[in-house]
């Protein structure tokens, strides 16, 4: 992003401003100080703001921070639209993109031949792209929440507050099922063995 911020193919003009004061001090301006804003900042703003700039990026590039950014927002209003216009407009355009791809679309386009290195013929054609996948799921999860959000729940009684029936229960081992055969012989016998009521009385 920096570097897009520097590129002169924005028509930007740095601003020669410092984030700090002298001595390493950064906050309010002294009293009658002039503003370093400037009226060509709006038009800029607009140009920045497009290519996706945040407010710290913006505030970095005119060399204030983003407390006076914030600041010229208040006391400018033409900057604050300028922003405004900026954000709204690359936010309609990336949309307006994912609907395209949501839902397919065709364009005009050219064939080349081409023989010896050489353009032998051109021909214009009308190239179509199918609806994307994944943009359809995000477009409906963020335009209809409601109906295609994922939905996880987790549930810790069965109907009517009952148990949990859970399908495909677990089935002991073979051996599993010779150990627990022995413990209920086991228990038959300590049954066997225990006294009748009132014997020894």
């Amino acid at each position: 992003m920096s570097e897009l911020l520097s590129d002169a193919s924005t028509g930007c003009v740095k601003s020669e401003g410092t984030k700090k004061e002298k001595g390493g001090k950064q906050g309010k301006r002294p009293p009658g100080r002039p503003s370093s804003y400037r009226k060509e900042y709006a038009a800029q703003a607009v140009k920045l703001c497009r290519l996706g700039a945040t407010d710290k990026e913006l505030a970095d590039f005119f060399g204030v921070s983003v407390a006076t950014l914030n600041t010229w927002k208040k006391e400018h209003p033409e900057f604050l639209e300028s922003l405004k216009e900026g954000k709204d407009s690359a936010d309609a355009q990336v949309a307006d993109s994912l609907f395209r791809r949501a839902t397919g679309y065709s364009h005009e386009d050219m064939k080349f031949a081409t023989f010896e290195g050489k353009i032998t013929d051109t021909k214009k054609f009308t190239k179509h792209h199918p609806p994307d996948t994944v943009a359809c799921i995000f477009w409906l999860k963020n335009r209809r929440p409601d109906l295609w959000r994922e939905k996880i729940g987790l549930e810790h009684s069965g109907p009517d507050g009952g148990p949990i029936k859970n399908e495909g229960e677990y089935r002991p081992s073979e051996e599993d099922e010779a150990v627990l055969k022995r413990i209920a012989e086991a228990r038959a016998k300590i049954q066997e063995q225990k006294p009748e009521s009132g014997e020894g009385a």
